[in-house]
């Protein structure tokens, strides 16, 4: 596959997809967009690949859409982001949510606009400590769009998430993590190395009891309680009758860490 605004490293069982246009500071465009879609593609075909993480290249994980990008018109001369959305944002949404594989958005810097909310539809948000969110749209008189009015409202609950949109205030690493947005916040110094060694420990774990448990927490947003008891019990069983589940239980009779395979 060639790429020419990103790259894709592998190492083991985890993948890792750098935006890398930092002259443009990672803005996004049709072109990262396809090759973002056509990646994500490639790592979930893989059944070596466990776990991706999507980071950026430079001083910015993405700073969102590239305005200066040649964007559709209507039959006025006005430019048109409805189909941009429907082709680029609304997929890579859809594709991170239901994506069968476990995903960390590790912010090595700001995360604005759109990018914020695709950083938010990944599974885990991992942050350099200078790195910082913020809902960017209001500066520019638009609507938070990628997700971000279905996301933020779920995370930090509707006012919160309506006075993060109205203000634009961008939100520091760390208290973003009070705020439940990032899991863990890393010194800018190591934050690939620390990056590094948190992926290597998800994705050299159960991989099947970690597919179930995304999808099971997915669901349970929409489920009553009685369907989601029921849900657990459906996915239990799947995962006891596991290679892993039998050697989870092996290793701890046996006092030594698992050596799980991922099925």
């Amino acid at each position: 596959m060639s790429l020419t605004t990103l790259r894709c490293t592998i190492d083991g069982p985890v993948a890792t997809i750098t935006l890398a246009r930092p002259d443009k500071l990672n803005a996004l465009n049709a072109t990262m967009h396809a090759e973002l879609r056509e990646t994500l593609d490639a790592c979930e075909r893989d059944e070596a690949v466990r776990m991706v993480v999507l980071t950026g290249e430079g001083r910015a994980f993405s700073s969102g859409q590239d305005l200066t990008e040649n964007l559709p018109r209507d039959d006025q001369g006005r430019i048109d982001l409805g189909p941009p959305l429907a082709r680029d944002y609304n997929p890579l949404i859809l594709k991170l949510a239901n994506y069968s594989k476990i995903t960390v958005a590790a912010l090595n810097g700001p995360a604005v606009g759109a990018s914020m909310n695709i950083a938010l539809a990944c599974d885990i948000v991992l942050a350099a400590r200078s790195a910082y969110l913020q809902e960017a749209f209001s500066k520019i008189a638009l609507v938070p769009d990628a997700g971000g009015t279905w996301i933020l409202p779920r995370l930090v609950g509707p006012k919160q998430a309506l006075a993060l949109m109205l203000t634009a205030d961008p939100i520091p690493a760390e208290e973003a993590q009070g705020m439940g947005l990032i899991y863990r916040v890393f010194d800018d110094e190591s934050f690939p190395v620390d990056v590094a060694a948190f992926a290597a420990r998800i994705a050299q774990g159960p991989g099947l009891a970690h597919r179930l448990t995304k999808q099971a927490v997915a669901q349970s947003l929409s489920n009553s309680l009685e369907a989601q008891l029921d849900l657990e019990a459906q996915y239990q069983r799947e995962a006891g009758f596991s290679h892993d589940f039998m050697e989870g239980v092996t290793a701890f009779r046996e006092k030594r860490a698992p050596r799980f395979e991922g099925h």
